[in-house]
C-alpha cells in the first residue's frame, strides 16, 4: 500500500527517529512503513494521519498496492 509518510515527515522537518518517538515506535518501524516493507496497524495508522492533520486515507493509498496494482 503506497503512502506519503516520507514525504509529510520531511516537510515538518523530522527525522524517522523523531516521528518515531511521537507515535511511541522505533526509527526502523518507521522507515518500513515508509518504504513499504511493513503495513502499520489500524491504530498506528490513525496515529500516523492524526500526527499530520489527515485522514488515513490521504496518508494511506488504500486504492492501490506498492506494485501499482
Amino acid at each position: 500500500m503506497r503512502n506519503t509518510v516520507r514525504e509529510l515527515r520531511t516537510a515538518r522537518g523530522l527525522s524517522q527517529g523523531q516521528l518515531g518517538e511521537a507515535l511511541r515506535v522505533s526509527r526502523q518501524t518507521i522507515n518500513a512503513i515508509e518504504t513499504e516493507r511493513y503495513l502499520p496497524s489500524l491504530p498506528l495508522a490513525i496515529g500516523l494521519a492524526r500526527f499530520f492533520g489527515l485522514s488515513v486515507e490521504e496518508v494511506f493509498d488504500v486504492d492501490r498496492n506498492a506494485n501499482g496494482a
